[in-house]
């Protein structure tokens, strides 16, 4: 009986025509961030469990696929951690490395170890598979590319506002006919816990508010009184679910439950400077939007948090990011604040892909495919082929000397736009037969002269 083959869940193979598309949409994204100085770097795969666990709060370390330690090291496993209940333990003394979750912990961990090779302020921009062992469904995999940018070594809101530049950019650049920029601080969120008299909760209160937009304002408070947050707390937390208007009047609302409190108005400062910046930028300022439940459920954002949905299309976040102070810190290397965003490569594909938004032109496989119809001419398709490599065409020619038909079919079912002629009869002429498999035309060109009469 033969075994049924499959893609592990949370993971998918892509055809050729799909690759084209995802690496259009990798191009954008490069090019976009090389075009205000980033530079390329890669990490590996995996990383020391060290280096990545405690970093992403309870809710993440779950999600870390860690690698089984293999051969002789099994023997260090703790079986007395497993006997006693220790399962997080015991889970450490099996595996010494993990499958990397985002690409942020590692960058700090690449900045702190190659420091004193690195001109800071340092922009880098990363392009990589990452993996989480979430449950699959529409838009999350458990394998998946993030496309970031990040600036270390400054700590100017110029960088957000660059950023946010970058988001704006590559999203119409795709030609993405809608989209919100979602904005909020730690800040706010930090003082909304202080008001409220709750900062030692201050993480389950997060976790519970960035549902919102999932579970509305009854969900919130029905799972923030399972979580012990008393009847006063719900209370005060109330008008957050209220705000109304533009940024800057949410901002005006959000000063007045703040009223009093340093660190929430300083958050509040830090977003009308980004979002008063943006008008020189960004024409079209209505995409951003305060939203003061927006937390994320990275432990390591300390400012401005960023989140972007696409409209039209039910998806999660398609680009996200946010402020971190001194993540570096925890490897070593202190001080240093940075900031950053992550495209979802393949949230991105699925909208365009569901809003048929993707170039006709990437459908099409090579330019050109020349017939073989006998060994004798087929060197020469081979000269032709090789000169219009040369010149960046790309070019195939028909391995066998089989049926016309078979041919034909291949070309149309690869996409090919153009067809070559020359068996014995246009070689006995001097002469070949260029066709266009779109529209059915068909032209014979003088075979010493045709590649300079069709290419001008």
């Amino acid at each position: 009986m033969s075994q049924k083959v499959n893609t592990a869940k949370g993971t998918r193979d892509y055809l050729p025509v799909e690759v084209r598309k995802r690496e259009y949409i990798f191009k954008a994204i490069s090019e976009a961030f090389q075009r205000y100085g980033y530079e390329s770097i890669e990490t590996p795969s995996f990383e020391l469990s060290g280096t990545l666990l405690g970093k992403y709060g309870e809710e993440g370390d779950r999600l870390i696929f860690r690698i089984l330690n293999s051969g002789e090291k099994l023997n260090k496993a703790d079986l007395e951690a497993l006997q006693n209940g220790q399962l997080g333990k015991f889970a450490n003394s099996l595996s010494e490395k993990a499958l990397r979750y985002d690409l942020t912990v590692p960058f700090a961990r690449f900045v702190a170890q190659h420091q004193n090779e690195l001109t800071f302020p340092f922009k880098r921009y990363q392009i990589q598979p990452v993996w989480r062992a979430d449950r699959p469904q529409h838009g999350r995999y458990q394998e998946f590319y993030q496309c970031d940018g990040d600036v270390v070594g400054s700590d100017s809101l110029r960088n957000e506002v660059e950023l946010l530049q970058i988001i704006q950019q590559v999203l119409q650049g795709l030609k993405l006919p809608g989209f919100t920029i979602k904005l909020n601080n730690r800040k706010v969120l930090a003082g909304i816990a202080q008001v409220c008299g709750v900062e030692q909760e201050l993480s389950a209160l997060l976790v519970t508010l960035d549902k919102f937009d999932k579970i509305e304002k009854q969900g919130v408070k029905d799972e923030l009184t399972l979580k012990g947050f008393s009847s006063q707390v719900l209370d005060k937390i109330e008008p957050l679910f209220q705000l109304q208007g533009d940024f800057e009047e949410r901002v005006l609302q959000m000063r007045v439950f703040l009223s009093g409190n340093e660190l929430g108005l300083k958050g509040l400062e830090e977003l009308s400077y980004v979002h008063s910046k943006l008008k020189d930028f960004l024409p079209e300022r209505e995409i951003i939007e305060f939203d003061v439940t927006l937390a994320r459920g990275l432990n390591y954002y300390t400012g401005i948090i960023i989140e972007v949905k696409a409209h039209s299309v039910q998806m999660g976040s398609i680009c996200a990011g946010g402020r971190y102070d001194d993540l570096t810190a925890l490897f070593g290397l202190k001080g240093l604040s940075g900031v950053g965003i992550s495209f979802g490569a393949d949230r991105i594909y699925d909208v365009l892909n569901t809003l048929n938004l993707f170039p006709e032109s990437l459908n099409m496989g090579p330019e050109i495919l020349f017939l073989h119809f006998s060994e004798k001419h087929v060197d020469q398709c081979d000269i032709w082929a090789k000169y219009l490599r040369e010149r960046r065409k790309k070019v195939e020619v028909y391995p066998s000397a089989v049926k016309l038909q078979k041919q034909l079919k291949y070309a149309n079912d690869r996409g090919i736009k153009w067809v070559v002629f020359y068996g014995d009869e246009e070689a006995a002429k001097q002469q070949l037969i260029l066709k266009d498999m779109i529209t059915g035309d068909q032209r014979t060109y003088n075979a010493d002269s045709w590649l300079t009469d069709w290419l001008g």
